[in-house]
């Protein structure tokens, strides 16, 4: 049964932060942190699923993160491809569409290729969306959008000033929001965005689509964010006012 939370956002996204952190507090190799992290973020999936929310976006390796050691690196993207082999039934049977957030061209083939097949076999799901942010940083996909609005430009830029209904009824989607990665998502702009191990800061996670989202800041660490603080992350944000510079 899903819990009654009135006011429930419909896209919420993760900032899932301080997996080596816990490992370290834990006297634990640091790939075991991003072990735990994944699993924990498999449980928060599933959970954020059964209270209705619609669109679910976790970011798993941002375009700062090939500056880390090779081994380190090899290890996600090896925890990436095991979640689609493993997960990608899963959300098929409940009706999830996966989308992928971020650059593709730097991936290793065998990752894309999962990924692909993943956005082909639930390109025709509208019950959820789980996006997967991978090499992604906020201003990397604005200037890929930039490069897709001019090539797509018949020399009119004030084209994509013209508004696409609206957030909430308020806050307009202009037309070039349609070039980023979220470009085609019903909930394109998260309405909470939540980021553990106590750092307050976005890193440039989603930076158009984050103008008017909610922010959540949790000090535990990703692996010990559990679903019952999950839980209170959305009640905490369901007593909020969003005014979206109005009344």
């Amino acid at each position: 049964m899903k819990p009654f939370i009135d006011n429930l956002p419909m896209h919420v996204a993760i900032i899932p932060d301080g997996n080596r952190r816990w490992a370290k507090d834990h006297h634990l190799p640091s790939l075991m942190g991003h072990r735990r992290g994944f699993d924990r973020a498999v449980e928060i999936g599933r959970t954020a699923r059964d209270m209705g929310i619609h669109t679910l976006t976790l970011w798993g390796f941002s375009t700062e993160n090939w500056n880390r050691s090779r081994s380190e690196v090899n290890y996600l993207m090896g925890i990436f491809e095991s979640m689609f082999d493993k997960h990608l039934e899963e959300a098929k049977k409940n009706e999830t569409r996966i989308y992928h957030l971020g650059r593709k061209d730097r991936l290793p083939k065998s990752l894309l290729q999962k990924i692909t097949e993943a956005e082909q076999e639930t390109r025709s799901f509208t019950r959820h969306v789980f996006n997967i942010a991978l090499d992604y940083g906020g201003h990397d996909e604005i200037l890929r959008a930039i490069v897709k609005a001019v090539a797509d430009s018949k020399g009119k830029a004030e084209d994509y000033f013209q508004s696409r209904g609206k957030y909430h009824d308020k806050y307009p989607y202009y037309a070039f929001k349609d070039h980023l990665d979220t470009g085609d998502q019903p909930y394109p702009y998260p309405d909470l965005i939540i980021r553990t191990s106590g750092e307050y800061r976005l890193s440039g996670y989603l930076l158009w689509q984050s103008a008017y989202s909610e922010l959540y800041f949790e000090k535990v660490h990703f692996p010990d964010f559990t679903p019952d603080r999950f839980k209170r992350a959305i009640l905490e944000y369901s007593n909020r006012k969003r005014r979206f510079g109005g009344n």
